[in-house]
């Protein structure tokens, strides 16, 4: 009869205990972009570059994937990222040059997704 009831106390108070555990991982947001030509067509192998507004240095750098599209997890909370193409060392077709058009300015609130596209000219 102990046995049993302290099996029901177990199962009772476990899962208010893990309720109560603190998360380890901070709160994150997602940038997500995808990289265009100027034929709408996805760009793989880009160099993206991500920073904060309010820093010149930028804090992350990755590629597009083979359907052109990226994705970086930033701090959750209110912010500005500038997001770019980095073209140096970025093979073209033959006969093209490609370039990009501006940064995009992506603004961030709270935990969300932010969905962005780079569009790259001739």
């Amino acid at each position: 009869m102990v046995a049993l009831f302290l099996a029901l106390l177990v199962v009772a108070i476990t899962p208010r205990l893990l309720a109560e555990r603190p998360s380890k991982e901070k709160p994150t947001a997602l940038i997500f972009g995808t990289v265009w030509d100027p034929d709408s067509r996805a760009v793989y192998g880009v160099k993206v570059k991500i920073r904060r507004a309010d820093e010149k240095k930028y804090r992350w750098e990755l590629y597009s994937d083979h359907r052109g599209e990226f994705a970086q997890r930033v701090p959750a909370g209110k912010a500005d990222y500038v997001v770019t193409a980095d073209l140096k060392g970025f093979k073209p077709p033959p006969g093209k040059h490609l370039q990009p058009v501006q940064e995009v300015t992506v603004h961030i609130e709270n935990e969300e997704r932010a969905d962005i596209g780079l569009h790259l000219i001739w």
